[in-house]
Order: structure tokens, then C-alpha cells, then sequence
């Protein structure tokens, strides 16, 4: 991912709170093991310095969960940990999915779309940047001046 740890860099400058909010229907469908997946979580916080939040649905889209992305669940639950309201929390996404469950729990969502990404969520998503840090540099510029406020 390009720029993804300027991105991340970016947004701890800013004093940012930074989550994880994952589906690994991989799990559910046997492909990898739930140990497995948080392996790979723990490596990833290795190289990104860590996070405030990880939050993983292992269930399958046949599940009805009420955390599997686009239901707000693991949104909702990440702004709970954080002890932050839902409605102060972004969700930077490549998959419509992303952008439905930032929707669904009142939070602002931006498409960063990739290869994979439909053209439907690219034409359907609230706000779309080319890179992860040019979406943390939209949210950071969508915040409210403190010293107007």
C-alpha cells in the first residue's frame, strides 16, 4: 500500500486515534485460523507502531453478524474502546463495504480505491482520495480550527 505509513505517520502527528477494523471471512470458511489472522495483525502493528484499536469479524457473509462490514459493529465498537463518539471517527476503506459501515455508524468514510474496487463504490462513496495519505490530508483538513472554535 502506497504511502501507508506516511499515512499513518501523518495521522499520529495530528494526535489522531488509529484503529483497525478488518473482515477475515477467511476464518469462517477455513482458509486460515483465527491465530493466523491475528499473527499477521501483530506484524502489521510491528511495522505500523501499533494501534489504539484492532477490531476482526471472522465471520463468513452467510453469518448474519452484527460486526462483519457494512454493519456498523465493528465501527460502533471501535468507537466505544476509543471512548470516542461514532460520529467523530473516520473509516479509510477500499470496498464499498468500508464505506457502509462508516455510514451505518455515523461516521465519515473515505474511498482510497484500488484494482479490486467496483466502479459503483467508486461513483457511490461520500469521499474518495488516491492514496491513504492524501485521504488522512482531506480528513485532516475537513477537522475544525480549534482557534476559531
Amino acid at each position: 500500500m502506497p504511502t501507508a505509513l506516511d499515512a499513518v505517520a501523518r495521522a499520529r502527528e495530528a494526535g489522531l486515534a488509529l484503529g483497525v477494523v478488518t473482515n477475515q471471512s477467511g476464518i469462517a470458511r477455513g482458509i486460515i485460523a483465527r491465530e493466523q489472522a491475528e499473527a499477521v495483525n501483530r506484524r502489521v502493528d510491528e511495522v505500523f507502531g501499533g494501534f489504539d484499536v484492532w477490531m476482526l469479524c471472522p465471520h463468513g457473509p452467510e453469518d448474519g453478524c452484527d460486526c462483519r462490514k457494512p454493519a456498523p459493529g465493528m465501527v460502533l465498537d471501535a468507537a466505544a474502546a476509543l471512548g470516542l463518539p461514532a460520529d467523530s471517527l473516520a473509516v479509510i476503506g477500499d470496498i464499498g463495504a468500508d464505506m457502509g459501515a462508516a455510514a451505518a455508524a455515523g461516521a465519515r468514510g473515505v474511498l482510497v480505491p484500488t484494482p479490486i474496487t467496483r466502479q459503483e463504490e467508486v461513483t457511490a462513496a461520500p469521499l474518495r482520495a488516491a492514496t491513504l495519505l492524501e485521504a488522512v490530508e482531506l480528513l485532516l483538513a475537513m477537522q475544525p480550527d480549534e482557534d476559531s472554535a
